[in-house]
């Protein structure tokens, strides 16, 4: 069979599960778990990776990590040119599973009401605000599609489906990083990653970036610490509260001592104080990210940050520490594998539907796998836009409008997950062919 007829024929397989993906999406979405807790979303997953008879089903990775392993038995699956003597090529494709301690308020039948009451910090309301419930619906049937032709793949599938890509509790290891440090890559040990994640983008559109498609990001924690005492005698004691204050007003400010030609941006999400309205408390705990858009910026940044908390808590009598946890490198689409990728790309949604998009300071743990064995990142648009004159998504007239992820309000549209699908069918069976191939990348 001629490379357009397994094209097609992917094609027509991904339409056949389509309604499929779609029905796992809503189960996922209205049943969603936090990062770490992923129990029940994992056993779905490998069920349906065991039900295909995957050759290897791997569960229990670095908490709740699933890989499903589909060795081709195509012409030439010992060894192309390139690939690793055992497998041939191997394509790692990626999706991540966790949700977000946000309310769900998509206006969607299927709308979570999962509280978690456990959780550290908690209790949280859970949804798929960011779309991963996409992602590991779209990943499913896209595994249904290439097992059904694995007599025609030269070399490996690994279906990788991550926990805790949005950061596990900072007492906890987790994510992609977590997951490479288990082994989950080392045999066989991919020649190309690959995943998606749905933006505000025009429907069926696929977004990428030559460069750094997502930015730097670490997770800071800053403790500020003063002596408690009576609210109603504040000269007897020392309040962290004003060092706090200091601190937030002072890191708007920040962005001016580096240079405005690479963004940063330094952001408190989260305050925790102790005591109550007539209580001074002992501490004040800030929690936020800060994230560059180049990562040689990260150091002076936090060096920055670090002497503005401290000389502010100073200030006031009080003083502060800050950890940074969790760090993330960019992901970063080089140029070889961009323009591998496009042709790819394009033949799956049309030449007019693959635009170059702008930097943004959104991160990724993708980049753990990107890095390592090159390949790709791109975005997936499921909302009701269209394209300015500028290339700038707007909202489509009668439409649900934009909503950023992240916020309760996000949602994705059902018919564009099947494009997903095909994405990765595609992706996956033209880099195992050689079709999609850049340079070789050496593992660290």
């Amino acid at each position: 069979m001629g490379g357009e007829a397994i094209h097609d024929e992917l094609d027509e397989r991904a339409a056949g599960v389509a309604d499929q993906v779609v029905a796992w999406r809503h189960h996922l979405h209205q049943y969603p778990e936090l990062s770490n807790r992923e129990v029940n979303t994992a056993r779905s997953v490998a069920d349906h990776l065991r039900a295909l008879g995957l050759d290897e089903v791997r569960t229990g990775i670095a908490g709740h990590g699933v890989v499903g392993v589909l060795r081709g038995s195509g012409p030439g699956a010992a060894a192309p040119e390139g690939g690793a003597p055992d497998a041939g090529r191997v394509v790692a494709l990626r999706a991540d599973m966790d949700a977000l301690p946000v309310k769900d308020l998509c206006g969607a039948e299927f709308a979570s009401a999962v509280v978690d009451a456990d959780y550290p910090g908690g209790p949280f309301p859970v949804s798929h605000a960011c779309g991963h419930d996409c992602h590991t619906a779209m990943l499913m049937g896209a595994a249904t599609v290439l097992a059904g032709v694995r007599d025609r793949l030269p070399g490996t599938v690994l279906f990788v489906f991550q926990p805790a890509e949005e950061g596990p509790p900072v007492t906890e290891e987790g994510g992609a990083r977590a997951m490479v440090g288990a082994g989950a890559f080392a045999d066989p040990v991919p020649t190309m990653a690959f995943g998606l994640h749905v933006t505000p983008f025009p429907k069926g559109y696929v977004g990428y970036r030559t460069g750094n498609q997502y930015g730097a990001s670490v997770l800071v924690r800053v403790v500020v610490t003063g002596k408690q005492v009576h609210g109603s005698t504040p000269w007897e004691g020392v309040d962290p509260m004003p060092a706090a204050g200091a601190i937030l007003t002072g890191i708007g400010q920040l962005y001016r001592q580096v240079s405005a030609f690479d963004p940063v941006t330094v952001t408190i999400g989260h305050v925790e104080d102790v005591g109550r309205f007539n209580i001074i408390g002992e501490t004040v705990t800030l929690w936020g990210t800060v994230r560059c858009a180049v990562e040689s910026d990260m150091a002076e940044v936090r060096r920055r940050l670090t002497t503005l908390v401290e000389h502010s808590a100073a200030a006031y009598g009080a003083t502060a520490t800050v950890s940074y946890l969790q760090p993330v490198p960019p992901v970063h689409n080089s140029a070889p594998w961009v323009e591998a990728g496009l042709p790819t790309l394009r033949r799956v949604v049309g030449a007019d539907r693959v635009r170059e998009t702008g930097a943004t300071l959104g991160y990724d743990d993708v980049s753990e796998l990107i890095g390592r064995f090159g390949g790709l990142y791109v975005m997936l648009g499921v909302q009701d836009a269209v394209l300015d004159t500028s290339g700038r998504p707007v909202p489509l007239e009668g439409g649900r409008g934009l909503v950023t992820n992240h916020n309760p309000r996000f949602y994705a549209d059902d018919a564009t997950l099947v494009t997903g699908v095909r994405l990765h069918a595609h992706v996956a069976y033209d880099h195992l062919t050689g079709a999609l191939l850049a340079e070789r990348r050496d593992t660290p």
